[in-house]
């Protein structure tokens, strides 16, 4: 029986001696769960991961027994065990609690969205999320993911790959257009990306949502490597991208200069 691999593993991480298989294809699983499939049969998780149904049942019943998962007839679901793994990222980083109370006060004053958020792969994750007003169709949270090429978030935290990290990640997906405004030239995308990281700072403008318009700056480490980035979010009509140059960038990077000072 030729041997299952979990979803993502390179082919130097299977000769990896000390990579753990089962540990992987544990979080492989975890990882299947989301909004379409907050649920699942046997079956259907074995499909989801490319496991075999006895290779999902046994990692199913471990997680279970530790807590992670539920059981609720043949149906499996998250269980709120799990959230011990994301608060303890959260706890661990002091970046992020010495933030929150400063973008409180940035979404209070300008009476728009101020948010924080990490790269991860192509993707940006929110670790901090303060809403003045609806603006997305989808309600934004902490844990929340969003594509890292068109957002603000993403953009000012892409600038800081070089070039080969950069369109290993703009290769492993599949560039679609969001709205007329998205920019779906990859080429024509690296060049944004690359001016905004020599600018510092990025705005996107209505290419992920219609209506949507933010403004990002970069938290640095003390080896100038981008650890997260901040933004501040507007509507469109609300808000011009003169303005958000003018009034929110110079408050916005005062507030990320001052975290990145303590960052270690």
């Amino acid at each position: 029986m030729a041997q299952e691999t979990p979803p993502g593993t390179s082919h130097e991480k299977q000769q990896d001696k000390e990579f753990m298989a089962t540990l992987a294809k544990g979080l492989a699983l975890l990882g299947s769960f989301d909004k379409q499939r907050p649920a699942m049969t046997l079956s259907e998780a074995a499909k989801a991961t490319g496991f075999s149904r006895a290779t999902a049942r046994r990692i199913l019943r471990t997680l279970a027994e530790l807590g992670y998962v539920a059981q609720n007839g043949r149906a499996f679901s998250l269980s709120s065990g799990i959230l011990k793994l994301g608060f303890a990222y959260l706890a661990t980083q002091n970046w992020i609690e010495q933030a929150s109370p400063l973008l409180r006060q940035l979404s209070e004053e300008f009476h728009e969205s101020c948010s924080a958020a990490i790269l991860e792969g192509a993707e940006i994750v929110y670790v901090a999320r303060f809403p003045a007003r609806r603006i997305m169709s989808v309600t934004l949270a902490v844990g929340t993911r969003l594509p890292a090429f068109h957002t603000s978030l993403g953009r000012i935290q892409l600038g800081f790959l070089d070039d080969a990290e950069f369109w290993c990640r703009l290769r492993s997906l599949r560039v679609e257009a969001y709205t007329p405004s998205t920019i779906t030239d990859v080429q024509a995308l690296y060049e944004r990306v690359r001016e905004d990281h020599a600018q510092g700072f990025s705005i996107v403008d209505e290419e992920l949502e219609r209506g949507l318009r933010s403004i990002a700056v970069p938290i640095v480490d003390r080896s100038g490597q981008a650890i997260a980035g901040l933004n501040v979010s507007t509507h469109s009509t609300r808000t011009t991208r003169n303005e958000m140059r003018e009034r929110f960038l110079p408050r916005l990077r005062a507030v990320a200069e001052h975290i990145s000072a303590s960052v270690a």
